[in-house]
């Protein structure tokens, strides 16, 4: 597909394959706006049982057929030997390989191990496409170790996926938690990095696991010089049997990719990226800390009011002003800036005790 002067790489299809009337209808829209790689789940890994977990091996005879109407090329994902050899003797142009399975080094080898048996008996094999995806924590070790064991078995078309990291949200924060899984670009800057020769697609969809977020998140895959896109599209979303939120339909893929553009200075888009993720993560951590310190000073007051302590002890506040300051300045940072933040910071350090210590009388008055 070219969009714009540029050639990029565009997997699509439904999260899951629910039927075969759904699959032929979703791949007929996509061929018709030039996507020419098909892509739906036939084993479906849930966190709980009871979920939809895909149809299981009839799907490979439905991606055929699909196949056969189309001419598209057609992927599913694999996530044991068995699978990978159902979907190899279905006649499957290419598989992925999923985050869960991709952070068990044992699941690996063991897929590893059949493709060498497999490649052994089809040497044209090797060239068959095989997606990995990076593994649900964010350890550039570990998505390296999976692409090393395939490599090992004789893989020669591997293609790397950057599908976003899994981390916990506390409750408290969840309401503005942007995405599904976190980009952190960076990882993924350091696996082209590792492995330059290797094209990376993104996927946009378990990344924003919203359909709002698909537009953004592949404009800036193609800032960052992706060099295509693995995307969840599903002739009538809403009525998907899994991840329906953040699947789009056809129409709206075309126009998501109409609209894709790409800056003339990539590699600084690169770096500055690079760097805004680093900024993302320590600005986390500031955050975490201020979260520790407002549950310390809690405990500064609870201890304060058992022992009848006033809650505003000038003189180390002003010992902790200065100290700060110094120190502030000893690192290179503007002495008012500290200034301001520690005073800002002490301010609602106190107001916490000073609120903690009015619910405490609410609660137990004391008679008079």
């Amino acid at each position: 597909m070219k969009l714009k002067g540029l050639d990029i790489e565009v997997i699509a299809g439904p999260c899951s394959a629910e039927s075969c009337e759904q699959l032929i209808a979703t791949a007929k829209a996509l061929s018709a706006i030039g996507v020419k790689a098909f892509r739906a789940g036939v084993w479906k890994p849930r966190t709980k049982p009871g979920g939809f977990e895909g149809v299981g091996e009839i799907a490979l005879e439905w991606l055929q057929q699909v196949k056969s109407i189309t001419g598209m090329s057609v992927f599913c994902e694999v996530a044991t030997a068995e699978h990978l050899r159902a979907a190899v003797k279905s006649g499957i142009d290419g598989v992925w390989i999923g985050a869960r399975t991709v952070a068990n080094p044992f699941n690996v080898q063991a897929l590893a191990d059949a493709l060498q048996e497999l490649f052994a008996a089809n040497p044209n094999l090797r060239q068959m496409p095989l997606l990995v995806k990076n593994p649900v924590n964010p350890d550039v070790e570990l998505w390296c170790g999976a692409v090393e064991r395939l490599k090992n078995a004789g893989a020669s078309n591997i293609i790397l996926v950057h599908r976003g990291f899994s981390s916990y949200t506390p409750p408290q924060y969840s309401k503005i938690q942007r995405y599904r899984n976190s980009p952190l670009w960076h990882i993924a800057i350091e696996m082209r990095r590792r492995y330059p020769s290797m094209r990376m697609l993104c996927d946009p969809s378990h990344i924003g696991g919203s359909r709002e977020l698909i537009a953004p998140i592949c404009r800036q895959a193609m800032e960052l010089m992706f060099d295509g896109l693995m995307v969840e599209s599903h002739i009538e979303p809403d009525k998907a049997l899994s991840d329906s939120a953040q699947q789009v339909t056809p129409a709206q893929l075309e126009e998501i990719l109409s609209h894709l553009d790409v800056r003339s200075n990539r590699a600084g888009a690169e770096i500055l990226a690079s760097l805004r993720e680093q900024i993302d993560v320590l600005d986390g951590e500031i955050l975490e800390l201020l979260a520790k310190r407002m549950g310390i000073s809690r405990q500064i007051g609870e201890i304060k009011r058992q022992n009848a302590m006033p809650v505003l002890q000038n003189e180390r506040y002003s010992q902790l002003l200065n100290n700060r300051i110094e120190i502030a300045a000893q690192m290179g940072l503007n002495e008012e800036f500290a200034k301001e933040l520690v005073e800002l910071v002490h301010r609602y350090s106190v107001g916490v005790q000073m609120e903690d210590s009015e619910k405490s009388e609410e609660s137990n008055p004391t008679s008079v």
